[in-house]
């Protein structure tokens, strides 16, 4: 398990970049936190790092799915509105995982224990505002820490993540 810094979202983001190029095909990675805590802007960085810098990159909060033409290619699920975890494959996450990787903001909507249906290789990334302690020993003069990245492997993610440098 890794703990990030994100003050900003341009930390945010750089999360996401450091992250792409280490995904292989079959792979997921969950995005959990409440809302406002930097998920799609995460989500965002990773995406355009694997298809190109200007990429649209809108939120699949309505559309529940966007897929991109990468390398590996990439489905990008918002899982909020579902109300069943099986409605995730209505949507293609099982032909997302066959083909590329996916990545997943809202994954509690899965279920318990996501790698039931997700399979063994997962980075789980969880976004929160910092313990107020924590918070309290970072001021300074750039003020307040943003948020704080929990970042934690499965599978093949166990090993990538000492490859992981923000």
């Amino acid at each position: 398990m890794m703990t990030f810094d994100l003050p900003d979202a341009d930390a945010t983001t750089r999360l996401g970049e450091a992250i792409a190029p280490l995904l292989a095909p079959g792979e997921s990675v969950l995005l959990y936190g409440p809302l406002g805590m930097g998920k799609s802007t995460l989500a965002r960085g990773l995406i355009r790092a694997l298809t190109r810098p200007d990429e649209d990159v809108p939120s699949p909060t309505f559309t529940l799915v966007q897929f991109y033409e990468s390398d590996p290619p990439i489905a990008h699920f918002d899982l909020y509105r579902l109300s069943r975890p099986e409605e995730a494959f209505e949507i293609g996450l099982d032909e997302a995982l066959d083909e590329g990787c996916a990545l997943i903001e809202w994954p509690e909507r899965l279920g318990d224990d996501p790698g039931q249906m997700l399979g063994p290789d997962r980075l789980t990334i969880e976004i929160s505002e910092p313990a107020p302690q924590a918070a309290a020993l970072s001021q300074g003069d750039r003020g307040l820490s943003g948020r704080v990245a929990t970042v934690s492997g499965a599978g093949s993610w166990e090993a990538k993540l000492k490859e992981l440098h923000v």
